[in-house]
């Protein structure tokens, strides 16, 4: 019988090294080093991988993303934001039970299962997923991700102040619902015929040019023009910031409960938006979130929650690197990951000696601070890395 934490490994060592499908290449089961990742001798073959996550319940997943949670929360790597967006996973076989939703991978709508992601565009890390939305529910999924973040937080070490969404994430009641709940958000307003020729119609007077911080440390002029409605649905007064001079045609509206942050920081919030759409796309390329082997919701969400502690794992690994803090995991992964190594199991210790690569001098300079972590998967063994003599 394999444990569950070496169950866990072995679904992991997968995910970390780039594999397409369980099923496409069973080679990796004759490979030793990540059998000893997961603490066996090798690992398991194919048809343990499509059994095993039968017998995970939505409950289990919940209760590992939240023990996940608490020790993002315990050494601070959640900051005020989290930016949330849905991804559709699209299944290729038996689709009858299943909803069509928009794929933005595809441009089309596709019979798949919806899925949500919340991620901290300052750690890069994702916090909260599911793949167990119904288009009935999509409007509530927001409250779900804020009774998560909070659940259990009796040292109060919950710091998110600031929600941001696109325009379709949730309705106006809901938005009002944050706000009663003292959550600030920060979403984009759907832009009408009516509010169009609203904006056509503002005072001239009433707009303002401000610079705005990008990507590369450069900066844009934009003209705003910052003012305070009342939205049908929300039931009260709420702050909207009209945005031209963006390279649009029409323009873009921003609305949040925020009435002290500054334009320009409010502006710079909802443009990181976009990191979690660019995560999402790398969930789909590297972890292969498309390529689901079966379109049964259980498995779908205990993948995607490998997925995002694969991800999460990238992420505290760039973070040790340094100047490599903002790369990909494809990235990380053919620079650093990607190498073969002799290993040799001591009373005391294991020894990984890795071939010559370019970047093997920073690997062992940055390994070198974890020399005395005792690993309790190895027998409390310390895990050594020296470089090898040859490439």
């Amino acid at each position: 019988m394999i444990d569950k934490s070496s169950s866990i490994l072995c679904f992991l060592a997968l995910k970390l090294a780039n594999r397409r499908r369980y099923s496409s290449d069973d080679t990796w089961c004759m490979d030793r080093g990540m059998g000893l990742f997961a603490g066996l001798n090798v690992l398991p073959k194919t048809t343990w991988y499509t059994s095993y996550s039968d017998r995970v319940t939505p409950e289990m997943t919940r209760s590992f993303l939240k023990k996940l949670h608490q020790l993002w929360l315990h050494y601070g790597l959640l900051e005020d934001t989290s930016n949330l967006d849905f991804t559709a996973i699209p299944y290729w076989g038996d689709d009858s039970h299943l909803e069509n939703n928009w794929s933005g991978k595809r441009g089309k709508a596709l019979a798949s299962m919806l899925a949500v992601l919340a991620h901290d565009p300052d750690s890069g890390l994702i916090d909260y997923g599911s793949a167990d939305v119904l288009q009935k529910d999509e409007s509530a999924v927001v409250l779900e991700f804020l009774d998560f973040y909070r659940e259990g937080d009796k040292n109060k070490e919950n710091k998110l102040r600031y929600i941001v969404f696109d325009s379709k994430f949730t309705n106006y009641e809901n938005l009002r619902n944050l706000d009663d709940g003292q959550v600030k958000f920060i979403t984009i307003r759907r832009r009408g015929k009516l509010l169009l020729e609203r904006i056509d119609n503002l005072p001239a007077t009433g707009w303002k040019t401000v610079r705005v911080e990008c990507a590369g440390n450069k900066q844009r002029m934009l003209k705003v023009f910052d003012e305070m409605v009342f939205i049908k649905g929300y039931d009260k007064e709420i702050r909207q910031i009209t945005i031209t001079g963006n390279g649009k045609i029409k323009p873009a509206i921003i609305i949040t409960n925020d009435t002290d942050l500054h334009v320009e920081q409010i502006i710079r919030k909802y443009t990181r938006r976009w990191m979690v759409e660019k995560m999402i796309s790398e969930q789909i390329d590297f972890f292969h979130l498309n390529l689901v082997s079966s379109s049964m919701v259980i498995k779908v969400d205990f993948d995607l929650t490998m997925s995002i502690l694969a991800h999460n794992l990238y992420r505290l690994f760039a973070n040790e690197l340094g100047r490599y803090s903002n790369n990909t995991a494809q990235t990380l992964y053919d620079k650093f990951i990607l190498n073969g190594a002799d290993i040799e199991i001591g009373e005391k210790a294991i020894k990984v000696q890795l071939k010559k690569k370019r970047q093997l001098p920073l690997i062992l300079e940055t390994m070198q601070r974890f020399n005395k972590q005792k690993y309790p998967a190895l027998n409390n063994k310390n895990l050594i890395f020296e470089g090898a003599t040859y490439s």
